[in-house]
């Protein structure tokens, strides 16, 4: 009657224990690993992105770099100097018919 049963159970325990050592371990070992890969993909990516902004912060040190920016973003002069703004004529409105629903459009 033993062996009947104690055979089973030492195989069972066996078994549990593989796991518990093997492969419960190892399961996390690769979930950590591949979380680390994803991390220093992020970390490449952010590591260039600082690279080229030092990179332009270098270029915006200099006088003339400041200069250019500030009249082509923010349109600024300097004293004595006059600023202008080339508009796009607006777009003209096509004829329309006088019936509905046409009569409920605004016409300038």
């Amino acid at each position: 009657m033993l062996r009947r049963v104690g055979w089973p159970l030492l195989g069972s325990l066996a078994l549990v224990s593989v796991l518990l050592v093997g492969v419960f371990p190892t399961r996390t070992y690769l979930s950590q690993r591949t979380a680390i890969d994803q991390r220093q993909a992020q970390l490449d990516l952010l590591t260039e992105e600082v690279t080229e902004l030092e990179g332009r912060m270098d270029d915006l040190s200099t006088d003339e770099a400041i200069e250019r920016l500030a009249r082509e973003e923010y349109s600024l002069v300097y004293p004595g100097e006059e600023a202008y703004a080339i508009l796009t004529p607006p777009v003209p409105l096509p004829d329309l018919p006088d019936g509905w629903p046409f009569h409920l459009l605004v016409r300038r």
